[in-house]
């Protein structure tokens, strides 16, 4: 059975990945904090000389790197710790898969482009405004020069199941559920992602062998408003407290966030067997989820 390395394994995407992969892999989960699973190695992807003997004593086959500090505004707050983990922690990784001949899987962002289009193709040049954009495309810059067998999954807005983390789908659930008003910007478009549905890309991506950039997002653009109301109508509960607001008006950001960084999945659909969700399978398998 090969050794599929995943790190990041107590995130959202990672949890996911580790999940599904364990029936046809020999999954090694690594953390930094927080692990989820009880065979979780602890490494810090920070340190190089970590990352090269954990993959010397291993030797995966592949390693899907999820592991990133994904907190926009913290980026933008601690420039020096998201560099760290972001790109030097992915030019560690990038460096260890080539020695060890792994193939590699890192996972990307649709902030690495400025918003001023809609529906990027992997064609579109990336221009990010934010610094969360700028350590994802210098991440993506790192495995490309440094890994020949490797593979770039852009995402958009993940959601889904976690034990104990929140995302904005599930954000918007706990706080309807407690009749609390909220307010959600109507001018800010992406493509939301079902965690288990990337995770499941992912894998095939490796069981295939596939090369190259993916645009491996929810397959519909949506405001966030849209997406919040989506949310509160399948999970029946009231709309009306959800709010509307500018991007411009909105205080509590710190850092720029693209004004559309909405992904186009054509080639996803096109190559792969696995296809990118809209957004009504993607609720419906949250419900489903949730429920479990």
């Amino acid at each position: 059975m090969k050794k599929l390395l995943v790190t990041g394994a107590s995130g959202l995407l990672g949890n996911w990945t580790v999940a599904l992969a364990r029936k046809d892999y020999e999954v090694v989960p690594t953390d930094v904090t927080e692990p989820q699973h009880l065979d979780a190695v602890k490494a810090d992807i920070t340190e190089r000389s970590t990352v090269q003997n954990l993959f010397q004593e291993i030797k995966p086959d592949a390693v899907i790197h999820t592991a990133s500090e994904t907190n926009v505004d913290k980026c933008e707050t601690e420039r020096d710790r998201a560099w760290k983990i972001n790109v030097a922690g992915t030019r560690n990784i990038a460096d260890a898969s080539f020695e060890t001949r792994a193939k590699m899987v890192y996972i990307s962002t649709d902030y690495v482009f400025d918003g001023e289009k809609s529906l990027y193709t992997e064609e579109d040049a990336p221009n990010p405004i934010d610094f969360y954009g700028l350590t994802k495309l210098e991440g993506e810059r790192q495995v490309m020069n440094r890994c020949k067998n490797m593979a770039i999954l852009r995402t958009s807005v993940l959601y889904g199941r976690h034990p104990t983390k929140v995302d904005f789908a599930t954000w918007v659930i706990n706080q309807l559920r407690q009749r609390r008003e909220i307010t959600v910007v109507d001018d800010h478009f992406n493509t939301p992602t079902l965690a288990e549905n990337l995770a499941q890309i992912a894998l095939e991506v490796v069981a295939r062998d596939l090369l190259g950039i993916f645009h491996t997002s929810g397959c519909d653009r949506i405001s966030r408003y849209d997406f919040a109301i989506k949310i509160a109508e399948k999970f029946n509960l009231d709309s009306s407290l959800i709010k509307p607001t500018k991007m411009a008006d909105l205080k509590a950001w710190i850092a720029k966030r693209p004004r559309d960084s909405s992904l186009s999945t054509a080639k996803v659909q096109r190559e792969l067997i696995t296809k990118p969700l809209s957004i009504n399978q993607g609720l419906n398998k949250l419900n489903e989820e949730l429920k479990t």
